[in-house]
């Protein structure tokens, strides 16, 4: 089954407590794709500036990632430049500059208007649903988003979420859409806007899943080396929808099956800055990291 993702594709400066890398490849788009490249076919509608380096156009495509839908355009690329403490739950950001990502406005290619999964990252609401016009139906939408847009765009996010099945976003910010404290109600609050399941990501300490009639809890599996957070839930996404493609089935059960391959394609994300982890690794890592994930959760 086909995947299509509409998100960033940037170039980060990166500092935490282990090291600090400049100008690294980073972006929505990109640990999404990487992440569900391991599972299924994914195509990219993102855009750089002139200045991308076209090496990263030619590792998306060696790694069988469908790159027409990414656009260059005339300037320079996005850039975020942030630091993590040694509570790396949190991004504290230096500097944003948007660049060609300030009128991105995504238009989708005729050969891509009939995915069979649609993730919709974190950009404007407005150009969210804008891409959902375009498109034919998929059998999955899944949308994140982040405080900036439940603070400016309120009234837009709520009218995307009644058309869309599964949205995620962080423990905040699913207090801040719901206006709960506790993540059970405001969980419950968020479905009631219209999406079938919400996915609450809690970095270290796991993730939540709530349908209308079930929940499901997730610990992170443990690391003992942990160096960059960026984009981990941008890989738990991918490979979790990567997973949903692969396997065709979207009963309840598989779906919190697709939820641990998610965590575990985040798992390697972290351990390295960038997507550098994610480079290394074979289906082999991540069936030998599932079977360790199975062993420490069963009681």
């Amino acid at each position: 089954m086909s995947i299509l993702v509409i998100g960033s594709v940037a170039l980060d400066t990166v500092k935490t407590p282990f090291g600090k890398k400049e100008e690294i490849l980073g972006g929505s788009a990109t640990f999404f794709s990487l992440a569900a490249s391991f599972f299924d076919k994914v195509d990219i509608v993102a855009v750089v500036g002139e200045d991308f380096p076209k090496r990263y156009l030619t590792m998306f495509k060696k790694r069988g990632i469908g790159i027409d839908g990414l656009t260059v355009a005339k300037g320079k690329t996005f850039r975020w430049e942030g630091r993590y403490d040694y509570d790396l739950n949190t991004a504290h950001t230096i500097a944003t500059h948007l660049n060609v990502f300030s009128n991105f406005n995504p238009q989708i290619l005729k050969k891509l208007r009939n995915p069979d999964f649609l993730f919709l990252a974190n950009i404007d609401p407005d150009l969210q649903y804008s891409v959902l016009k375009q498109v034919k139906r998929p059998k999955v939408v899944a949308c994140d988003s982040m405080n900036y847009w439940i603070e400016t765009k309120r009234r837009s996010l709520e009218k995307l979420l009644d058309k869309i099945d599964i949205m995620l976003l962080n423990d905040a910010e699913a207090r801040q859409l719901s206006g709960e404290s506790n993540l059970l109600k405001a969980a419950q609050l968020i479905i009631s806007f219209g999406p079938k399941a919400v996915i609450i990501k809690r970095g270290e300490y796991g993730v939540l899943y709530f349908s209308k009639n079930t929940h499901f809890i997730a610990p992170a599996y443990l690391l003992e080396t942990v160096y960059d957070p960026t984009g981990a839930g941008d890989t738990f996404a991918g490979g979790m929808m990567g997973y949903l493609a692969r396997s065709r089935i979207l009963s309840e059960s598989n779906i919190r099956k697709s939820i641990i391959y998610g965590s575990i394609m985040a798992s390697f994300a972290v351990e390295d800055f960038s997507v550098n982890r994610l480079l290394e690794i074979s289906r082999k890592d991540l069936e030998d990291r599932f079977s360790a994930f199975r062993r420490i959760t069963r009681f």
